[in-house]
């Protein structure tokens, strides 16, 4: 199998038309297209959706259905509100401050910068309730190269104790990275 990029990420939406409004004025987003149709394609389900697809950079769409024929749009209970999300990388800290800083004037809610190690990020909800994280990398190859070194260890320990691996801990202790452990 030979994948290229992800197509599209699609998620509900309580309102379409004020989806798209958030996400242009808020993020700069281009309205990309919008998809109606009374029938699922996949499913011939009779269910009426509109479809809208929003330009995300670099070739990245972000998509939203409304469903006005279904429940109202809830959240999985069971899981904590910070896990789903959709982060979208910025350039820069000071596009990630300038952007913090939009979002309220705007009215919005932001939390951060939060500072991950590698990264840093501010996230806050849009009107559906999803979870938003701008990102700013701050990381170096060498860092990279070494997460990318562990990460099967980590799995590994993780699988077998549901416990926090250390191999990576100078991403939050406070002494930052100094190389690899194993040279």
């Amino acid at each position: 199998m030979a994948l290229s990029r992800i197509h599209h990420v699609a998620y509900r939406c309580n309102d379409a038309k004020e989806t798209v409004a958030f996400y242009q004025e808020n993020l700069g987003m281009d309205f990309q297209l919008a998809i109606a149709e009374d029938q699922v394609p996949s499913t011939k389900a009779p269910d009426p959706y509109m479809h809208v697809f929003l330009d995300a950079g670099n070739g990245n769409v972000l998509a939203f259905f409304e469903l006005p024929n279904s429940p109202r749009m809830g959240r999985d209970t069971n899981t904590p509100e910070w896990v789903q999300h959709i982060a979208f990388e910025v350039p820069s800290m000071e596009e990630l401050l300038a952007s913090k800083e939009k979002l309220e004037s705007n009215g919005i809610d932001v939390l951060g910068p939060t500072d991950h190690g590698i990264f840093k990020s501010i996230y806050f909800f849009d009107p559906n309730g999803h979870r938003i994280e701008l990102a700013a990398n701050t990381h170096t190859p060498e860092m990279m190269t070494e997460l990318k070194r562990v990460a099967p260890e980590m799995l590994e320990e993780w699988s077998q104790t549901k416990k926090a691996p250390k191999h990576a801990d100078w991403l939050h202790n406070g002494e930052g990275f100094k190389g690899s452990a194993k040279a």
